[in-house]
């Protein structure tokens, strides 16, 4: 019933998923672990995911421990054809391809919902969101969801604040192991090959503005201070923004760094980071990209609006001439850089994020019934387990408490 584009590119994709399957060994050894007992035998999970390489070994790690997965892509601009091939060719159910239209998108969402699934594993909330809102009866056969984004979770904890969120969502995103590495590492690290490999530009000397100081953006910010970019940092957080300056950032706010920068780069999470008023005092040949989720932090639409003329620049960058003379370039539509003109996150990263998911799902499955509706983070446990089996195939031993340390920590 799969729905993809090239089916005759699955052999490419399958290249793709065995070149990251040797560099994931937590869900290497998780799939050791778990695929003789198979705990999610008879189980359907549906994921709405970015659809690439190391996202397809999540699947087959789902597979292998006896689910059924049916899985749609979270961004058009992410699927890679050739995986989500692969990924059907292993008995996947797949409706996704690169470049859907909205109404493409939406109607994938429909189809993994058609098969009432069990769990759910979302990349950005709008499958679970859809789920609420146009299937409600779906709701009472999930165990539950696991959310992998920032913008996933704040969306789950406003509906869990309305009262409408029916059962409980695991907020992997707010994991350490996910926080710290996925998010710092993973983002900073990404962002910066897609810049480099979309553009063919030098890092070094040139001036980048990273609008937000979280975790993802101060992540960027010392990936490209590493290549020898001066960045500016812009926040509505003056908690982070005094982090910014104390690591050594520039701080102002986005009048100001507008003028300055040769290069915007957008991690709020949030809609209208970069607007009108913004374009129109850029210099000549600056260059906007998005290391959020959503399409929504740089208003592409009043882009459009004062643009008299757009062209393709480059594969992936759309230039726009504006009325006062200036052209300004726009990487992957203002999605996400990183996976729409990049190859998303290293392998080994996404091997502690998806080994969180695999466990969170494990836990909302063991525990189903025992969990208020709500959101939840991963049990320590989890995150313990995920981080001891990455150690170890790193060759790094740790120290242990004594028992009087432990009796020590315990005093008052």
């Amino acid at each position: 019933m799969s729905v993809v584009k090239h089916p005759e590119q699955a052999d490419e994709g399958l290249q793709k998923i065995q070149w990251v399957e040797k560099f994931m060994p937590v869900c290497r050894s998780l799939e050791t672990q778990y695929s003789g007992a198979k705990p999610f035998q008879g189980l359907t999970v549906g994921m709405c995911i970015h659809l690439e390489a190391k996202t397809a070994r999540l699947a087959l790690l789902l597979m292998r421990t006896g689910a059924n997965v049916v899985i749609t892509g979270s961004n058009p601009l992410s699927t890679k054809d050739d995986v989500a091939a692969a990924l059907a060719r292993q008995g996947a159910e797949v409706f996704a391809w690169y470049g859907e239209t909205p109404e493409e998108y939406e109607q994938n969402l429909e189809r993994v919902l058609s098969f009432a699934p069990d769990l759910l594993l979302d990349d950005g909330f709008d499958l679970t969101t859809m789920l609420i809102e146009k299937y409600a009866p779906l709701a009472g056969k999930l165990a539950g969801v696991t959310e992998e984004t920032t913008t996933g979770v704040l969306r789950a904890r406003n509906m869990a604040k309305a009262g409408l969120l029916p059962f409980p969502v695991v907020a992997v995103n707010d994991a350490r192991v996910k926080r710290l590495f996925d998010n710092r590492y993973g983002t900073g690290e990404s962002t910066l090959a897609s810049f480099m490999n979309t553009t063919n530009l030098v890092v070094a000397g040139k001036v980048f503005v990273v609008c937000g100081y979280g975790y993802v953006g101060s992540g960027v910010a010392k990936a490209l201070r590493a290549l020898g970019g001066r960045v500016v940092v812009t926040e509505v957080d003056p908690i982070r923004a005094l982090e910014a300056h104390a690591d050594g950032f520039e701080v102002a706010n986005m009048d100001v760094a507008c003028e300055l920068g040769e290069v915007f780069v957008t991690a709020t999470g949030n809609a209208g980071v970069i607007r009108k008023e913004h374009f129109l005092k850029m210099r000549d040949g600056a260059i906007l990209g998005n290391a959020g989720h959503f399409n929504v932090e740089i208003d592409v639409e009043a882009l459009e609006s004062l643009a008299v003329s757009k062209r393709e620049a480059r594969p992936s960058i759309t230039a726009y001439k504006l009325s006062n003379g200036k052209e300004l370039f726009l990487i992957a539509e203002g999605r996400l850089m990183n996976l729409a003109s990049g190859l998303g996150h290293p392998a080994e990263i996404m091997d502690l994020s998806f080994a969180t998911q695999f466990l969170s799902l494990l836990y909302l499955k063991e525990n189903r019934g025992k969990i208020e509706a709500g959101v939840v983070i991963p049990p320590p446990e989890v995150e313990e387990q995920v981080a001891r089996t990455k150690l170890a195939a790193s060759g790094i031993r740790i120290d242990e408490l004594t028992e009087e340390q432990r009796a020590y920590l315990g005093r008052w």
